[in-house]
């Protein structure tokens, strides 16, 4: 039973939730791109001050620890630390694809009494993309990776059974996965919407992080790169 702030950044989205004992109260979201430093602390204030809300109502704040976008995820974790810090409340974090997948496989009912499995994606440039795999009830059947999308990928699920393919890095992989099983549906996008229930049962079983050492989930190191074209003074 709890009143949590759910903040999710990983993608292009920057979403902000208030949900009380797993339900909504409050949404502000964007699809705007990688602006997360522009809207979320405004989001944030924008929702207190337009719901009457204090932050002091507030039992703890959940994020989006990834994987995903390396700017948009470490927004996200700095203003949630901030905030568990100044409020001295708990800090609940997430996997961006747990997020996606569990919320799938609990929306999309008209698979409820198939085999089938889902397979969130977050884009990671090119032909990778971060997945995992997830049965019909959440479960995770193949942990979080960074995949190069091969004409082969899940074939040994897709032989068997139908797969649900979704997220922001599923678009592109369709010419990749031909698959007669394999389906292109489900959440097109990342959302603080997805989080309630799972911050709300991380609250509960007190899975809380220790917000002096906690750091995004960035699954791959961060590689900066050289423009070609330099300057020469």
């Amino acid at each position: 039973m709890a009143t949590i702030l759910n903040i999710e950044t990983s993608t292009e989205v920057c979403s902000v939730t208030i949900s009380k004992n797993g339900k909504l109260l409050f949404m502000k979201e964007t699809q705007e791109g990688l602006n997360h430093a522009q809207f979320l602390t405004v989001f944030i204030e924008e929702l207190l001050a337009e719901n009457n809300f204090n932050l002091s109502q507030l039992d703890a704040v959940a994020v989006s620890k990834g994987p995903g976008s390396y700017t948009g995820l470490r927004i996200g974790v700095s203003v949630a630390k901030g905030l568990c810090y100044g409020l001295d409340i708990p800090l609940i974090a997430v996997n961006s694809l747990e997020i996606m997948g569990k919320y799938a496989a609990k929306s999309l009912i008209q698979y409820s009494n198939e085999k089938v499995f889902f397979c969130p994606m977050i884009d990671a440039r090119r032909m990778e993309v971060y997945t995992a795999l997830y049965n019909s009830v959440g479960e995770e059947i193949k942990p979080v990776s960074a995949e190069i999308i091969k004409d082969d990928f899940l074939l040994e699920y897709l032989n068997d059974s139908k797969v649900l393919f979704f997220g922001n890095g599923a678009e592109k992989c369709k010419s990749q996965i031909t698959h007669p099983n394999a389906i292109f549906q489900g959440p097109e996008k990342t959302s603080a919407l997805f989080m309630q229930i799972l911050t709300e049962v991380k609250y509960n079983k007190k899975e809380f992080e220790n917000v002096a050492y906690f750091e995004p989930f960035y699954l791959k190191n961060f590689v900066a790169t050289i423009p070609k074209n330099k300057i020469i003074r």
